[in-house]
């Protein structure tokens, strides 16, 4: 997946050129077209961008060329610029589906203000594209295993999720926390709206603010243009606060008053923008002797803590992990291409005795290196390094991953692997990567 990227089009060149220097300015990626035939090519119902087109414009105009975006997916955002006569046929396309539309003249801070909300709503609709991807292939239910504790954890999900209430998830790390944030908002009156998941514990200190609540217009310092945080982007939907009990304490307070006000007030507005959401937390087991240290407030945990949902350790639920790891196996083979497997007496003796503290995210991993090992099997008789040294490789291999699908952007491969930038920095220091090297070039014409 490329980055986000803004195909503008207009034939007039002085224009074109003006208007891409402006957004270029913002801080958005912009590829210039003369004509819409061009920039038709570039567009496909994956594309991660949004399109702002002139409206006359020789050959196809730019409503025709609305019209075939829209058949490619209807939900790609299409910004207009019209002349004043055009202005009747833009407010018919507004009503058809365009995002916005901009009357000549207009304000460059306009121009990129729209293109923005236009790149977070085409974000927000490719994510949970993807999450609903995720779950399909699934089982009905993505929780595997039979054990009482995980059968009861399922039942009360279901009706939890109907309740439309905020939840507190713990669990340790690789328990599946975010999993089930998702069940419950697939299994709510919300699930056809936004799911905004938010990796707190990643979230720079400095910028932390910015990110959840967003500002106004040259509100912060080396930004003229408003800026739309988290957790307006998830209204009427579900905010998903990851590992909350990591979050800056100057934070806690400012999301105290949103949690019980439903309400965010922008960084520099004078008026607080009201919300509809739904807050689900997860956090770590031993809030509370976090709290005691001073290192989380008492009150916001009261006011997160309305139904909690604690999910047992994959060590509390042996029974579960044959059943996993065969699923996980099923997946890593389809994945890899992988026809056979072959279990052998060294997996099988490490899935009975490891403690998993990794819980069914290690299991996942191991699963994932056991078929890719498949060439190797004899590797599997060696000392417990072999194994380390092969989820290092593993771990190598999802970094990369992870950097070709953001096309190169550290920033969007910190939100798609939720590890804290510094961790992203030192794994690919230590595996000699590059980020360069998977930029998608930026060209002109």
């Amino acid at each position: 997946m490329a980055e986000p990227t803004i195909l503008f089009v207009d034939d007039d060149a002085a224009l074109r050129e003006a208007n891409v220097q402006t957004l270029e300015l913002a801080g958005l990626t912009v590829r210039p077209f003369a004509g819409a035939q061009a920039a038709l090519g570039e567009i496909g119902s994956s594309f991660a961008g949004v399109v702002i087109t002139d409206i006359r414009m020789p050959g196809m105009d730019g409503l025709q060329f609305f019209e075939r975006i829209r058949a490619i997916d209807p939900e790609i955002p299409v910004i207009l610029i019209t002349g004043h006569g055009d202005v009747p046929m833009a407010v018919r396309a507004l009503q058809d589906g365009a995002f916005d539309f901009l009357a000549k003249p207009f304000a460059a801070g306009h121009l990129a203000a729209s293109a923005s909300k236009a790149l977070a709503a085409r974000a927000l609709v490719l994510d949970n594209r993807r999450l609903r991807a995720a779950e399909s292939v699934r089982n009905e239910s993505p929780l595997i295993g039979d054990s009482p504790a995980m059968t009861r954890l399922r039942d009360t999900i279901a009706q939890v999720a109907r309740a439309d209430i905020d939840v507190l998830i713990e669990g340790e790390t690789g328990t599946g926390k975010e999993l089930v944030a998702a069940m419950l908002h697939r299994g709510s009156p919300r699930s056809a709206r936004p799911f905004v998941a938010v990796n707190c514990a990643a979230l720079p200190e400095a910028h932390a603010e910015i990110e959840l609540l967003g500002h106004a217009a040259d509100a912060v310092p080396n930004s003229r243009f408003a800026r739309t945080g988290r957790i307006e982007a998830s209204n009427r939907g579900t905010l998903f606060l990851d590992d909350i009990d990591g979050m800056p304490l100057n934070v806690q307070s400012r999301l105290l008053r949103v949690i019980e006000e439903r309400e965010v007030l922008p960084i520099g507005e004078a008026r607080p923008v009201p919300l509809d959401l739904r807050v689900i937390a997860s956090v770590k087991p031993g809030l509370e002797a976090l709290i005691e240290q001073g290192g989380f407030r008492r009150d916001l945990f009261f006011r997160l803590n309305v139904v909690r949902l604690s999910l047992p350790p994959l060590r509390e639920r042996r029974a579960d992990i044959a059943p996993l790891f065969a699923s996980f196996v099923r997946e890593a083979s389809a994945q890899t291409g992988q026809s056979e497997f072959r279990m052998t007496d060294a997996m099988r003796r490490h899935l009975i005795e490891h403690d998993w503290p990794g819980n069914v995210r290690e299991l996942r991993n191991f699963a994932f290196s056991a078929v890719l090992d498949l060439a190797e099997p004899a590797a599997w008789e060696s000392a417990e390094l072999g194994l380390a040294e092969r989820m290092r490789a593993y771990e190598e291999a999802l970094v990369r991953e992870a950097l070709a699908l953001a096309g190169g952007s550290v920033t969007r491969t910190v939100e798609l692997l939720r590890v804290p930038r510094k961790t992203l920095y030192d794994k690919m220091q230590r595996a000699g990567i590059d980020p360069s090297d998977y930029r998608v070039r930026r060209t002109r014409r």
